[in-house]
Order: C-alpha cells, then structure tokens, then sequence
C-alpha cells in the first residue's frame, strides 16, 4: 500500500467538521462547498437509497435529512481510519427523529480527490422494531 496523501485524512476532516455542522444546524452550505462537481453518495436506505449522483442530489438529500431531524443531530466520534484516498469516520449520533428520541451508531466514507470530497458513504445500525399487531 503507498503511504497516504497528507492532504486526504486533512480535508476528509474538514468536510467531517463541516457534515456534522449540519446536521447540528441545518446549514449545508459550507460542507456543499467542499464537493467536487461529479460528487455522488450512497445511502443504505428510504428516497435515497443506493447510489445518487451530483450536488444538487446531495443538496436535496442533506436539506431532507434535516428536516427530518427537529432540532437537528449531534455526532460524537469515535474513531478514524484512512487510506490513500477514503477516509472512514465512525460516530455515535443523538437527536429527535420525527418527535421521537434517536440514539445510532454509525460510519461514513469520504472519497477525496485533491481539496475535494468526491464521494460519501454512509452506514448506519438500523434496528428495525415490528409494530404491534
């Protein structure tokens, strides 16, 4: 494996800072601004899901996340992996969702190319409780 790009884990983090500021706020801006015109993201589920292309798409995405989140959502992070190019952050999260208390545990993965984010994953531990009959 070749030594990783300083650059990568330093604007992976940046665009960490600038995602988990808005979810806390609901201002997207700043971290829009760090996307690569060809950007595209994966979701693991809902009107989002798979695979999704372009920042108007992402504006879309990340406008829907925060209305859905009253309040907006905090990010406590927990850990951090990098390659030459993906970085890896995982995160434990805590907010409102739709009225309801939500606690979740989760990973993202940004692709960088030079001073931009050109790709998002996310993954999250969704437990899905049955309704009750």
């Amino acid at each position: 494996m070749n030594d990783p790009n300083p650059e990568v884990p330093a604007v992976a983090r940046l665009g960490f800072d600038r995602f988990s500021h808005g979810l806390k706020t609901g201002e997207w801006q700043p971290f829009l601004d760090l996307l690569a015109d060809d950007f595209s993201f994966w979701f693991p589920v809902g009107e989002f899901q798979g695979e999704n292309v372009g920042k108007e798409r992402a504006a879309a995405f990340f406008g829907y996340v925060s209305s859905i989140f009253d309040g907006g959502l905090s990010l406590t992070l927990t850990g951090v992996t990098y390659n030459e190019s993906t970085v890896v952050f995982e995160f434990r999260d805590e907010g409102t969702l739709r009225g309801q208390p939500y606690r979740n545990r989760g990973a993202v993965a940004f692709d960088v190319r030079g001073d931009r984010i050109i790709a998002y994953r996310e993954y999250l531990a969704i437990v899905v409780v049955p309704r009750a009959s």
